[in-house]
């Protein structure tokens, strides 16, 4: 076979591994390609959820009067490197833009698309590999400090309704039962059915990895460089490592997709939200599903490593070192809710989810070039992966698609540097 007929994925992420799945399933020659090994980016430190209802986007309508406020309030989940401002104010602009009902609504529908049968998506991409071990089902619980926070978060919960998700509304003693640890008297709990989790991303990740090599498909460790085009079509992938060529490529490389954009003058408005997890070894505390604590914007999962409790959000960039004050917040959040938690050890962790302006990820093919997208996913990036993957292999192979992806298109970026 030649190697024109042959895919490059650049980033080996959810997003990536599943594209590479996908055309390898198809019968596509499919080389997946990253400077890490496979989920050891954003896809190895999320919360873990299949969170099939997460359609709302962060720039809901009040954003904008809020945020100053949210940025000065140390109990906030909402950070910011100070000194990063200048260089994102132009983002900021675009982003905070889209802070209203309208623009809110039309994102929370194509998301939805996007997102809402996740858990099956997931089972159809692990079936019949190593990874199907890591995947279970459950119900993902909302738990608010009382019904009066609930109805607080009423915007949020109508767009899910919108998407079809009707939470089951769990309080009084009730609440014990399901949640018996939760320190918050007068709970109330919104349940959402046929949800589901991972319980180890990153292994995950990395045995589906293995399942595409087992498959034929080909897995490099290298840092990708360049592209080089013949007549406006992709004809090879530039790497550290040497030059790959090929008829078609993805990148799928997360916040780092960014840069490798530029290179084509593709100017995406894109920037980190660096998200932070702490894993708490050996809890006193178990779980039997995902739990979302509203009171701190922090999901708590368990994960084969512990009690994984990720959230926060803060601007930093990709080179700054980790912040301490996210971290304190979210040992400070979790003890709040779960009071008599205890543990013997922990790990912490920071990593970089990619926010375009609009909340979109991308998801297409850049003009006629055979350069493929498939990276943008905000918060979303393990629920999505699976379908976006999915939904890219088949436009490369001309199958039929497993959603309407016009919403999610890079051409809307189209200006030239």
């Amino acid at each position: 076979m030649s190697m024109r007929d042959r895919t490059v994925v650049i980033g080996a992420g959810i997003a990536g591994v599943s594209t590479a799945i996908w055309l390898r399933r198809a019968g596509q020659e499919v080389t997946l390609v990253d400077r890490q090994e496979p989920g050891k980016g954003a896809s190895y430190g999320n919360a873990g959820v299949l969170a099939a209802c997460s359609v709302a986007p962060v720039t809901a309508p009040g954003l904008v009067k809020k945020a100053p406020f949210l940025l000065m309030n140390r109990d906030s989940p909402l950070f910011l490197v100070w000194e990063r401002l200048p260089s994102i104010v132009p983002w900021l602009v675009r982003y905070l833009s889209h802070a209203n009902d309208k623009d809110t609504r039309r994102i929370a529908r194509g998301l939805a698309t996007l997102v809402s049968d996740s858990p099956k998506q997931h089972r159809e991409l692990a079936a019949g590999t190593g990874a199907e071990r890591w995947l279970s089902d459950s119900d993902y619980i909302f738990a608010y400090e009382s019904r009066q926070a609930f109805e607080s978060d009423g915007y949020t919960w109508e767009l899910r309704r919108a998407a079809g998700f009707e939470p089951v509304q769990i309080e009084g003693p009730a609440v014990k039962d399901i949640l018996p640890s939760f320190g918050f008297e007068g709970g109330l709990l919104a349940v959402m059915k046929n949800h589901g989790f991972v319980s180890s991303p990153g292994k995950y990740v990395g045995e589906l990895a293995a399942s595409l090599e087992a498959a034929g498909g080909t897995v490099a460790q290298a840092e990708v460089k360049d592209f080089q085009f013949l007549d406006g079509r992709i004809q090879a992938v530039e790497t550290n490592a040497g030059r790959i060529e090929c008829g078609t490529a993805v990148v799928a490389a997360g916040a780092w997709s960014k840069t490798l954009m530029q290179k084509i003058g593709l100017r995406v408005p894109l920037e980190t939200e660096r998200g932070y997890h702490v894993v708490f070894k050996n809890p006193t505390m178990q779980l039997s599903a995902p739990v979302m604590v509203a009171s701190g914007k922090f999901v708590a999962t368990p994960m084969d490593g512990g009690l994984r409790c990720a959230g926060v959000l803060e601007f930093g960039g990709l080179s700054p070192p980790p912040s301490r004050r996210p971290l304190e917040l979210i040992r400070k959040k979790v003890l709040e809710a779960f009071p008599d938690l205890s543990w013997d050890g922990e790990e912490e962790w920071l990593g970089h989810r990619p926010a375009p302006s609009d909340s979109l990820p991308l998801i297409g093919e850049v003009g006629s070039s055979g350069l493929y997208t498939a990276f943008g996913h905000h918060h979303i990036g393990l629920t999505a992966g699976p379908k976006t993957g999915r939904a890219v292999a088949n436009l490369i192979v001309g199958a039929k698609l497993p959603l309407d992806i016009s919403a999610f298109s890079p051409n809307r970026f189209r200006q030239r540097v």
